[in-house]
């Protein structure tokens, strides 16, 4: 009796298992060019980014590129203690963390801000123009952003000639100044993206119901109390998912433009680690890949803890994460 129970119940599994493969294949057969057009993102995905994660083990390895990946030998966590006990690892990640903290303090409100802003205009024509205005700026590639700024900070720029007007006889050079470097860096960019990252905001405004605006009016609100206790409970939401998004970002401080802005007078100020790695990696007269992917590996570690932590404390605060 128990083998034949066992019997039996085998092949009740193995009945189960063939309907389940049958209606999976029927759905994909129904729904076939939707698959189709799924592997697309999907081989993008497995090709740029899990295959590359096969190269990042040459952080724990000597890479040679005679050797390749494979055939270089295992170093363990040599390269990450390099780092750690190197003369640039404090410079290179109090320059990071300042100018990734710096930016969000500056830039994270500001948005939030305009958007509430643009809420309350009832002019369509003022409205339309200072959103051309305040967009327009995210569309001008880093390159020329730079170039305009390099422009403007010029010892014989604008920004100098109107300085002269009120007494300032020597140009300064903004550019050549390491204690400058951050506040350029930091409101140029709000600057560039302010406008941009409002949409987000103005979007959720849109779903605050009317009926709480109504209410308040008729209780003799304020635009400041409706904004206050209206406004921004209802984009609340959205504003902490943005936040943890950020964290996982936080470390990204924008390669090309402070690239593109340091100069061997300010960087002692704008040597950061993305910077520092192709500096080591790629540019140096003996280039050291494998402590260059070391460094990447902790600034994406960092990057995931930043993301984790700032979820739990999301759903600590009373506001749903991102899971």
């Amino acid at each position: 009796m128990n083998v034949t129970g066992v019997v039996e119940n085998k092949s009740t599994i193995s009945e189960v298992k063939h309907k389940t493969k049958k209606k999976l294949l029927t759905k994909i057969k129904k729904s076939w060019q939707l698959y189709v057009l799924f592997i697309l993102p999907l081989m993008y995905i497995l090709v740029f980014h899990y295959y590359p994660m096969y190269g990042a083990s040459i952080a724990f390895k000597n890479f040679d590129p005679v050797l390749g990946i494979g055939g270089s030998p295992w170093v363990g966590f040599e390269h990450f203690k390099k780092f750690f006990e190197s003369y640039d690892f404090v410079r290179v990640l109090k320059n990071t963390l300042g100018l990734s903290l710096y930016s969000l303090i500056a830039g994270f409100p500001l948005p939030i801000l305009l958007a509430l802003s643009l809420n309350y205009v009832y002019s369509k024509r003022f409205k339309k123009a200072a959103q051309l205005i305040t967009y327009a700026p995210h569309f001008i590639s880093v390159v020329v952003m730079v170039g305009i700024i390099f422009m403007i900070l010029d010892p014989r720029g604008p920004i100098n000639n109107l300085l002269s007007l009120f007494g300032v006889k020597e140009g300064i050079n903004f550019m050549g100044e390491a204690d400058y470097f951050k506040s350029i860096f930091v409101f140029s960019g709000i600057w560039q993206n302010v406008g941009f990252g409002c949409i987000i905001y103005l979007a959720a405004l849109t779903s605050v119901s009317p009926e709480l605006h109504e209410a308040a009016i008729v209780d003799g609100a304020s635009k400041i109390r409706r904004i206050w206790h209206v406004d921004i409970p209802g984009i609340m939401q959205t504003a902490v998912l943005v936040l943890i998004l950020n964290m996982g970002s936080f470390l990204d401080t924008g390669f090309e433009k402070v690239l593109l802005m340091q100069n061997p007078l300010n960087l002692s100020s704008s040597q950061v680690i993305d910077t520092y790695v192709y500096n080591v990696g790629l540019v140096s007269a003996l280039p050291q890949y494998s402590y260059a992917a070391a460094i990447g590996i902790f600034k994406s570690l960092v990057a995931f803890i930043l993301i984790i932590g700032s979820n739990k404390l999301a759903k600590k605060v009373g506001q749903d994460g991102l899971w």
